[in-house]
């Protein structure tokens, strides 16, 4: 018997938000919005979208002894996420300076403060909370050696879910414990042409994410060569395509959900939380997909990451 559906291993951030007409090129200075200060980080924005969804839900990971530390445990608390495996103090709370167009796209910079000090160490002292949940779920907006403790600490009968985001080759180890990993369009490139996403002009350049690796231009064919590489399963996240979900049984589009996109922050974030917590309640891959393609669809006609996960009566009333 688990006490958690999911365990969220991952990075608490405040985002620090402002509306700009276009985003700035090199050199330059546009005017924005007012600035909004908002709970988020990757790691805490599943644990809450999936609490609200219903999920008995925990966290595993670090802030600081500061303002935005107490924003992030507050809005983790309200929304119902266990907080025992939430460390405080050792270094400011991670932030992420992010501007939103008015098509809603934005783009994002991360200070991981306390997040870059969630080490293997505290993965190893939380194996109680390890045991205790059904699936674990991981990002990379923090150490890449704490994930890989995490794969290592997986209590047998545990399951494994992996957003790569921010996208970074990955060793072995961590892609065969995979089910599923969960990627966008990018994060497939990245992975495929085994680059790292800042290494540079053309790093893993071409018409599509398998180019350079043997690859062909539609998801389908990323998600085989995804599942080349080791993992159980693989979920490849399409925006207005919707998405797909590939395993050795074969591949199943998932349909898009059509809204009026007002800001897509953390609408990844609600796609993978709500996949990991159905999977968790024991839905089937497919089934986990299509419930999350709506979350994800509801989140984006709000403003802000945390603020705009629905809860599962919305979801159910979409």
């Amino acid at each position: 018997m688990y006490d958690y559906d999911l365990l969220v291993v991952g990075s608490a951030n405040a985002d620090l938000v402002v509306g700009v007409e276009r985003r700035p090129g090199a050199g330059e200075t546009v005017l924005g919005s007012d600035l909004a200060v908002h709970p988020g980080g990757k790691g805490a924005n599943q644990a809450v979208a999936a609490a609200r969804l219903g999920a008995r839900t925990a966290l595993l990971a670090r802030v600081g002894d500061d303002a935005h530390g107490r924003l992030l445990l507050d809005s983790l608390r309200a929304a119902g996420v266990d907080t025992a495996g939430v460390a405080v103090g050792g270094a400011p709370t991670g932030v992420a300076l992010i501007t939103v167009d008015p098509s809603g796209d934005n783009s994002i910079v991360v200070s991981p403060g306390a997040n870059a000090r969630l080490t293997p160490h505290d993965v190893r002292a939380a194996a109680g909370l390890l045991r205790a949940s059904r699936v674990v779920s991981a990002q990379l907006e923090i150490p890449l050696e704490t994930v890989t403790e995490v794969v290592r600490c997986l209590p047998p009968g545990s399951r494994f879910v992996l957003n790569p985001s921010p996208p970074r080759p990955l060793p072995e180890q961590i892609l065969a414990a995979c089910d599923p990993l969960i990627v966008n369009e990018h994060e497939a490139r990245v992975l495929l042409a085994g680059t790292d996403a800042d290494a540079g002009p053309g790093a893993g350049a071409g018409p599509g994410p398998g180019a350079g690796a043997g690859a062909g231009d539609t998801p389908e064919d990323w998600a085989r060569a995804l599942l080349a590489r080791g993992p159980r399963s693989v979920v490849v996240t399409l925006g207005a395509e919707g998405a797909l979900v590939a395993s050795d049984e074969g591949i199943v589009r998932v349909p898009s959900v059509r809204v009026d996109a007002v800001d897509t922050t953390g609408a990844g974030d609600a796609f993978a939380a709500a996949l990991a917590s159905r999977l968790g309640a024991g839905a089937t891959p497919a089934a986990a997909a299509a419930y999350a393609a709506r979350v994800g669809a509801l989140a984006v006609t709000r403003r802000g990451a945390q603020d705009s996960f629905p809860t599962s009566a919305e979801v159910e009333a979409m």
